[in-house]
């Protein structure tokens, strides 16, 4: 089969964690559905369509860190848009608007790789990718925050057990782990996140998995003993699919 590779970037990015209201905190790395969001956008899928069109049952998803995670606060100015016309949010102290505290990720830098199942939905993808085109404006989480690709490649992909240690890419869900097949070294700096996986058009969240990564966007190894299979490139790049 054949894997498409490009990369996302921006000057800030925002994935808001789901258990976060009055000060939204990000995650470190697009969660799948937000990355469907985002091959959607590409394509042209409705907001109705995209989480269809780019379910997991359809795709082999894999996401890598290009660059480390750095967080930073920023005070945002709420304002009521209600009923047509804007007009401050006010509080009991008749301040004119409300200011809340949200999470950022400071030039964030993502590396997907993605396998389409239908190929009239991957061809229309890559051929979109390669052209530096999309049909919805492409951002990182919030729809203030504008982000730009590249292609990377369009490159043969195979099934692989892991017979012995092996360098890994991408971020790793923990149902690659068993005991102690992760292999800790010295030099690295390990994140481990809860992120939503599965999420259906009515944005009711199916599925939750625990996330593996390196905060500083290096590449992890597992040992033998993984009960599921990675997915190695041809230019020797392996990534663990959701």
């Amino acid at each position: 089969m054949k894997t498409l590779v490009f990369d996302i970037w921006a000057d800030i990015g925002h994935f808001r964690k789901y258990y976060t209201t009055s000060s939204p905190l990000t995650f470190s790395f697009p969660p799948p559905p937000t990355i469907a969001g985002m091959l959607g956008a590409i394509i042209g899928s409705s907001k109705n369509q995209y989480l269809h069109d780019f379910s997991l049952e359809q795709m082999y998803l894999g996401v890598a860190l290009l660059k480390p995670v750095k967080k930073f606060r920023w005070g945002i100015n709420y304002i009521n848009t209600k009923d047509n016309f804007w007009q401050p949010v006010y509080k009991k102290n008749h301040e004119a608007r409300t200011q809340i505290r949200v999470e950022f990720l400071s030039n964030p830098a993502f590396r997907i790789y993605v396998h389409h199942k239908n190929p009239d939905i991957f061809q229309r993808l890559i051929d979109s990718i390669k052209r530096h085109y999309t049909y919805f404006t492409l951002s990182m989480g919030l729809s203030e925050l504008i982000a730009d690709f590249r292609w990377v490649g369009l490159y043969e992909s195979r099934f692989q057990n892991i017979e012995k240690e092996d360098t890994i890419n991408s971020v790793i869900p923990e149902r690659y782990l068993t005991g102690q097949n992760l292999a800790l070294e010295s030099d690295r700096r390990y994140g481990k996140e809860q992120v939503p996986v599965q999420m259906t058009p009515d944005r009711v969240v199916e599925k939750y998995e625990n996330v593996f990564f390196e905060t500083d966007g290096k590449t992890l190894k597992l040992k033998p003993g993984v009960p599921e299979k990675i997915i190695c490139l041809e230019n020797g790049e392996k990534y663990c699919y959701f």
